[in-house]
């Protein structure tokens, strides 16, 4: 047995650790040396408590664990790591003639024993089985994960499908996510994803938008009221949080929550408790939070518009969703499933679909992220003729973005485009793009690029964009770059 993952990308992975706790520094040593031959990374405890200790600084996915110890035996430690998250594989150390304690273990969560004094051989045979499992259980979860975030988005990138061994890992362990992200970039699609493939995906799943209320209202609607704790209040209500009981709540655009909100879902979060509105008593709950927002957390942190205590809370495992932008192997087949649902939900039959709008969208920059490619392809569809998609119906930028493979004026057909004439098709889409999120305002424009007006004025008649001068700026309002 070699404890160690095959490699992958040439780079072996850290051997997989075992706990070994026993009182007895014999067995302990013995253990160790057959172990560590073994490939494994041994660590030892010598009671119960000790182990409890080193598991929660560093948990091992493997505990092998004698029955009679000092200060906690082997069957108190076993019901204390099945309570942890993860939770790892026990094997119980027996002596002879406690087999009734072993099925009783066996029933209360250890995966398999063996008796001392022992064998070599038979000591690895019971090892052997408990990594493969953990090795199997792990494959389980990397292949769930993906699967769920497979369900709940379409994608073909590596980042995408590294972010959905991250869901699978996270999901089982009942852990605080707090996901950031772009607007667009499909933060609620994580969300569900995390859920699906969680312990409590058959419990409720509740979502609230922070920035969707007042923020009196936002507490309220969050921890629940008393009947009268408020003018309108005409009768109690327990709060999204009463309503996620034993489930998970989505909070979107945490950073938005009012500081009186904030203080709340700290005491929920520090202690599983919350105070509803015009109440005395405080009421205990059971609720996963997972958080979302498009914005710095660390920066309103900083601004103090956010507790920081708050954001640590949040923060225990965070994952950041890539934009569009950097991962373009997603366009197309995002853009194949938005065209095939939108045929489907209007009624029309498959269109011709011409090679060159993949090359068109590939060229724009997408900064509203997946919503807006949704959108851009809902409104091409719903207004091209039966025979085919009409590429002069994609709004803006998406239109007029220069596909990377369109030949030049001096370049035959199907040859490729040199880089310089690919740097500039995608400037020239940037520009596009600033200049209508600007509103036509090129001081404006020129601010969001990152450039000057004498810059942008060259660029636009460069890129044939029209004319753009000094008294024209002046016309729009903008002030000097």
């Amino acid at each position: 047995m070699n404890g160690r993952s095959p490699p992958r990308g040439g780079e072996p992975e850290a051997p997989a650790r075992v706990l070994v706790v026993d009182d007895d520094p014999g067995v302990r040593y013995t253990l160790r040396e057959i172990l560590t031959s073994e490939g494994l990374q041994v660590e030892e405890a010598a009671d119960g408590q000790e182990a409890l200790e080193r598991y929660d600084a560093a948990p091992a996915p493997l505990v092998l664990t004698d029955l009679r110890m000092p200060r906690l035996d082997g069957m108190e430690l076993l019901r204390e790591l099945m309570r942890r998250t993860p939770t790892p594989r026990v094997v119980l150390i027996t002596a002879h003639g406690s087999e009734r304690q072993a099925v009783e273990a066996t029933k209360a969560g250890a995966y398999d024993y063996f008796k001392k004094p022992f064998e070599t051989e038979e000591l690895l045979a019971v090892v052997r089985r408990s990594m493969e499992a953990v090795r199997l259980a792990h494959e389980n979860e990397k292949l769930q994960g993906e699967l769920a975030l497979a369900r709940s988005m379409v994608f073909a990138s590596e980042a995408m499908r590294r972010l959905g061994v991250l869901v699978g890992r996270v999901a089982p362990r009942d852990v605080t996510v707090l996901i950031t992200g772009e607007s667009g970039t499909g933060k609620e699609r994580v969300a569900e994803a995390i859920v699906r493939a969680s312990r409590r995906a058959d419990r409720p799943f509740v979502r609230f938008n922070c920035a969707a209320l007042a923020p009196d209202l936002a507490e309220a609607e969050l921890f629940g009221h008393s009947r009268g704790a408020f003018t309108g209040a005409i009768r109690a209500r327990p709060g999204l949080f009463g309503e996620a009981d034993g489930g998970t709540i989505l909070l979107d655009e945490v950073a938005e929550l009012a500081p009186g909100a904030q203080a709340k879902l700290l005491r929920v979060l520090h202690e599983g408790e919350l105070r509803p509105l015009g109440e005395e008593r405080a009421r205990n709950v059971d609720v996963r939070v997972l958080a979302a927002t498009h914005r710095d957390l660390e920066e309103r942190v900083r601004e103090g518009a956010f507790r920081e205590d708050l954001f640590y809370r949040l923060n225990v495992v965070h994952l950041a969703i890539p934009p569009l932008r950097s991962r373009p192997e997603d366009i197309p087949v995002l853009g194949r499933f938005f065209l095939q649902r939108f045929a489907e939900r209007f009624g029309v039959s498959p269109m011709h679909v011409p090679e060159s709008l993949f090359e068109r969208l590939a060229a724009h920059h997408w900064p509203g992220n997946v919503r807006e490619l949704e959108n851009a392809l809902e409104g091409l569809v719903a207004l091209s003729p039966p025979e085919g998609l009409d590429l002069s119906l994609l709004p803006g930028a998406a239109r007029t973005a220069a596909p990377a493979g369109a030949p030049g004026p001096d370049q035959p057909a199907g040859a490729p485009l040199p880089l310089k004439q690919r740097v500039e098709a995608y400037e020239r889409g940037l520009i596009v793009e600033a200049l209508e999120m600007a509103r036509g305002n090129r001081s404006e424009a020129a601010r969001r690029l990152g450039m000057s007006r004498v810059t942008l004025h060259d660029k636009l008649k460069k890129y044939g964009l029209g004319p753009a001068g000094a008294a024209e700026d002046e016309a729009e309002g903008g002030s000097p770059a």
